[in-house]
């Protein structure tokens, strides 16, 4: 069974993108901004999978495909890409919260800090008791709990980029209407 250059360009892709996650994540660290405490909507990793995600798909259109990419092929190759980004993302920082010891109680100490700084209206908002909780819990995080949820932070940012770049680039052949 021959290999599909999608798969193999995905593969690739991935392999890049979740090295070059981590290593972003630890040059934050190091830079004295602690990765796990960027909000949401700041997260690098929209840019960085949207990137790798283009440019997977668009080599993939333009060197195997003549020009045309269907959706679900987007689809496909931005799944294969993030799965491996997130997986190897999440390996490595895994790694790197058992080598440097510091980061996990960081984000703990910089987490219980945010958390207590909270609105009392916030707090009611969110309900007192799922806050008590999550402050009480807090304290036992651990690396392979850091890494889990980002890999499946990695997944769902995925998923929606490569909804859009799979619709922004797809190109199907044109049909040539039948003559009179």
């Amino acid at each position: 069974m021959k290999k599909s250059p999608l798969v193999g360009i995905s593969l690739r892709n991935g392999l890049i993108a979740g090295t070059l996650a981590v290593a972003l994540l630890v040059l934050m660290y190091y830079l004295g901004r602690h990765p796990l405490m960027v909000a949401p909507f700041l997260d690098f990793r929209i840019v960085l999978l949207g990137v790798f995600i283009f440019f997977t798909l668009k080599e993939f259109r333009e060197n195997h495909q003549a020009g045309e990419l269907h959706f679900w092929q987007g689809m496909a190759g931005g799944f294969i890409m993030v799965m491996v980004a997130a997986t190897i993302a999440s390996l490595l920082l895994w790694i790197f919260a058992a080598l440097e010891t510091d980061f996990i109680q960081e984000y703990v100490t910089r987490m219980t800090e945010y958390l207590k700084s909270f609105p009392k209206e916030d707090i009611e908002r969110i309900g007192k008791d799922a806050y008590q909780r999550n402050l009480e819990n807090l304290p036992s995080t651990n690396g392979k709990q850091v890494a889990a949820s980002y890999f499946v932070q990695s997944m769902v940012i995925g998923f929606f980029v490569t909804i859009i770049v799979s619709v922004a680039l797809r190109k199907q052949p044109k049909t040539v209407p039948h003559g009179n």
